[in-house]
């Protein structure tokens, strides 16, 4: 049966059902037409599911910045399939991924969430993960169209962008995905552009729709559907979350009163049907189950080896003076293992982005497996990065009888009455979705109990506490620590209330080996924030001396060792979804710590755990610098793979490296206005100076380019360039060969040079490879704000073929393309 049949078939109300989600994470079904319960879920680095903490674990992946980061369509491709794979297992039908906004500026606070500052880089890792996701039979979904590009009243500020640069960086990616990935979803963002909300805006219809041939479905962000006319006569089809919202009986009320067109419903119906259909939730229809079949292949063993892999593939070595890696574990008879995040790395992004892996490998741990009982690593912190008290966890969070590892949670009702026992790993709890477990009604339950607990490996005061919005308290050893009601401060968002809500402590001195039993009642009728359902946290701060003791502590073990390796990044209170970054500095006094690291220890080599630039200011002082991003499960392993020398670090820069602060494009707005006054010129297409440009990246050997060549192809409307190159070290390498066209003498402002496009290499020692790089036509059109249309200027475009954005090879007279207008 044809699917407009299908809608014909359903009375307007049962139709206007569909259009609003079932609850927070899935759509109705129909049974009238088949139409089975359709689920969706974050995120871009792992596919969390229904339930938002570890009682459902994902596989983490790493992070969309670490994906660009190594330029490698065929690998993220890889990873798309293996998270159609996640889906399946889980019972996802669309995954809400992948977030190509751009890296308009590195105060952005969801940076680790998008691919890079480049359109055309955004739009080819976009569209490889996008073909990986739907190859497997699972929906993906592009956003946030369009201009979502910070967080700071984001749910209501205006971005002003002239069309020209809309048109040529930010929507870009979009239409890329859309033609050339033919994506099954979109999702329109929270914010608006010149003038309108995106959820009713003009370009769903007229852009999306009408000139790039979009038949999927578009879905709100959650909360982001402002009314009921506009919206249902914009191209918008999918009002996230449910079972409320400004549709209903108000989209009913709206296509009898004439309001809205009852034929825009039907459109509607349709595209939701048409994404049913395409991931099997239709029972008339077939998938694509290609992938879902091919699901059971993806065993631990491989899932482990490829996200490994694939960290390691987007590690970028920035600097690596004299030499000093990979390191040679037989030379080594000491590794000092410093900084924050050497023991509790950071593997992904706050916010929408996070997954609950099965396991997280850290830095320390992946060091002392791979270089075994011959060397001796030792740790320290050096310093604490962080003002918020952390989640409790092992080895100091036990059950209450001490057995294992974790907390004990009750379900009470008003009388006190236990109505479900439940076992979790971790301090973290989040009801907001629901998840409650079997046996505990919402409305029959009055409080949630959390008991554990808490065994000090060290003499010290440990603090205990909580974190979460209404009345909490804490018993310690039987007696009431606090009984208090925690609030969010004025103008806090629900998101605010789940990524940092506000926290109470208590102090607790402990022998070394004690254990002390922890309390925490949850009052769940005292629950303020608006959020749909309870979450809360068990928090632990174990000892620590000064920054001053832990600094003199490292330094002391980095001066007895061989190497020093210094971990150092941020946490979720510096990168994550609902705000922007306020300083690019590290956190702490991280910098303090590795200028004395390096002081005392000539090798130092830094691994930097961030997902979006920081400052570096004392990268001259040390022997070498690793990025690491927001790595995945198996960060530890791919790091020391890295670090000893057994893989190469394969990435390149997706966004350019920031000397300074400053000089960056503003993610504030100014009276709810954003103003996107740099133009086009973000990133490595402006002026600001950068400490490590965009595209660059070192490897373990070296490379020699040869002459280029340029011959047009395709009556003019693009050009092929073949370069030779040759690994000129002696070992494997991989290579990114970056073309970057420019054209100094142009009627037409633009920036002085902009990638038009890359291909990957590998080569054995000696091995000479010729490198074919296809430059599109789009690389040298510009939109024509009078025309309205894609224009070229015709003549001559020269290009540069190089590593970087600012290297070009070989250093010779630069090839030139010529281009003329279509017949």
């Amino acid at each position: 049966m044809k699917l407009e049949s299908l809608v014909a078939a359903l009375p307007l109300e049962r139709k206007v059902r569909l259009l609003t989600g079932a609850d927070f994470w899935s759509l109705h079904p129909e049974p009238a037409v088949g139409l089975r319960r359709l689920v969706v879920s974050d995120g871009p680095a792992g596919v969390r599911g229904e339930i938002w903490d570890e009682r459902d674990t994902s596989v983490n992946v790493p992070s969309p910045t670490a994906l660009a980061a190594t330029w490698d369509e065929t690998r993220v491709e890889a990873i798309g399939r293996l998270l159609a794979a996640e889906s399946r297992r889980k019972g996802v039908d669309v995954l809400l991924a992948p977030t190509v906004n751009l890296h308009r500026s590195p105060y952005g606070g969801r940076h680790f969430e998008c691919f890079s500052e480049d359109p055309l880089l955004t739009a080819r890792i976009g569209v490889a993960y996008v073909r990986g996701v739907q190859g497997g039979g699972v929906g993906a979904t592009v956003k946030h169209f369009v201009a979502n590009d910070s967080e700071t009243q984001r749910m209501t500020l205006d971005a002003r962008v002239d069309e020209r640069t809309l048109r040529e960086l930010y929507l870009a990616p979009f239409e890329a995905i859309v033609r050339e990935g033919e994506v099954w979803a979109v999702m329109a963002a929270y914010n608006g552009v010149n003038g309108a909300t995106m959820t009713e805006h003009p370009l769903l219809q007229d852009v999306l729709r009408d000139e790039w041939g979009f038949d999927g479905v578009v879905m709100s962000d959650w909360f982001a559907t402002r009314s009921t006319a506009a919206a249902g006569n914009a191209a918008l089809d999918l009002v996230m979350p449910g079972p409320s919202g400004p549709w209903g009986e108000a989209l009913v009320a709206a296509v009898r009163a004439g309001t809205v067109p009852e034929s825009a419903v039907d459109e509607k119906v349709l595209r939701i049907l048409r994404l049913a259909a395409r991931v099997g939730a239709l029972d008339n229809e077939t998938a694509d189950t290609a992938g879902a079949a091919a699901g059971a292949a993806y065993t631990e063993e491989r899932v482990a080896a490829e996200v490994r892999a694939t960290a390691a593939a987007g590690f970028v070595l920035v600097r690596n003076e004299g030499g000093a890696l990979p390191l040679a574990p037989a030379e080594l008879r000491g590794i000092a293992v410093l900084g924050p995040n050497a023991e509790v790395a950071r593997t992904l992004g706050g916010g929408s982005a996070t997954v609950f892996p099965p396991y997280t490998v850290s830095p320390l741990d992946g060091l002392r497996a791979a270089v075994g009982d011959g060397v001796e690593v030792t740790h320290a912190i050096g310093v604490v990065a962080h003002t918020r008290t952390p989640i409790a966890r092992a080895p100091w969070l036990r059950l209450p009888d001490g057995t294992d590892h974790g907390a004990e949670v009750r379900y009470l009702d008003e009388n006190g009455s236990v109505l479900a026992v439940e076992r979790r790993d971790g301090g973290a709890f989040n009801w907001v979705m629901g998840s409650y477990p079997e046996g505990v009604v919402p409305e029959r339950l009055a409080a949630i109990e959390v008991r554990a607990l808490i065994r000090a490996t060290e003499a010290g005061t440990y603090l205990i506490g909580s974190s979460g919005l209404g009345r909490h308290r804490l018993l310690v050893a039987g007696e009431e620590a606090y009984d208090a009601v925690l609030t969010l401060p004025p103008g806090a968002d629900m998101v605010e209330a789940m990524l940092t809500p506000p926290q109470r402590t208590h102090p607790v001195r402990l022998a070394a080996g004690e254990s002390v039993e922890v309390t925490l009642v949850h009052d769940r009728e005292r629950t303020e924030g608006g959020l749909p359902g309870p979450a809360l946290q068990l928090n632990l701060q174990t000892p620590h001396g000064t920054d001053e003791e832990e600094i003199e502590r490292a330094v002391a073990l980095a001066r007895a060792a061989d190497v020093a390796v210094v971990v150092v990044g941020t946490n979720e209170e510096v990168e994550s979804e609902g705000f922007d970054r306020t300083s690019l500095a590290l956190p702490g006094r991280q910098d303090d710590l590795v200028r004395r690291v390096a002081a005392a220890n000539p090798r130092t080599i830094v691994v930097v755990n961030s997902g979006a630039p920081v400052l570096l200011p004392w990268h001259e002082e040390v022997a070498a610098v690793l990025l690491t991003w927001f790595p995945g499960q198996e960060y530890g392993n791919a790091l020391a793979d890295v670090l000893l020398g057994r893989v190469e670090p394969g990435g390149r820069l997706p966004t350019s490296w920031p000397l300074h602060e400053g000089d960056h494009a503003a993610t504030q707005p100014v009276d709810g206005v954003l103003a996107y006054d740099e133009g086009p010129a973000i990133g490595y297409r402006g002026q600001i100076e950068a400490l490590y440009p965009f595209g660059h990246g070192l490897g373990y050997t070296t490379w020699e380019y040869g002459a280029a060549e340029v011959r047009n192809v395709d009556d003019g409307a693009a050009g092929e360039v073949t370069v030779r190159v040759r690994n000129a070290g002696d070992r494997p390498g991989r290579e990114v060969v970056q073309v970057y066209a420019s054209r100094p003498d142009s009627a037409v402002e633009r920036p002085r040079r902009w990638l038009a496009g890359f291909a990957t290499v590998d080569a054995a020692p000696g091995e000479e490879v010729a490198v074919t790089v296809t430059v599109r036509r789009r690389a040298f059109e510009h939109w024509d704000v009078a025309a309205g249309r894609w224009a070229v200027e015709p003549g001559t475009f020269q290009l540069e073929i190089g590593s970087s954005s600012t290297t070009s090879r070989p250093r010779r007279p630069s090839p030139a393309i010529s281009v003329s207008r279509p017949r």
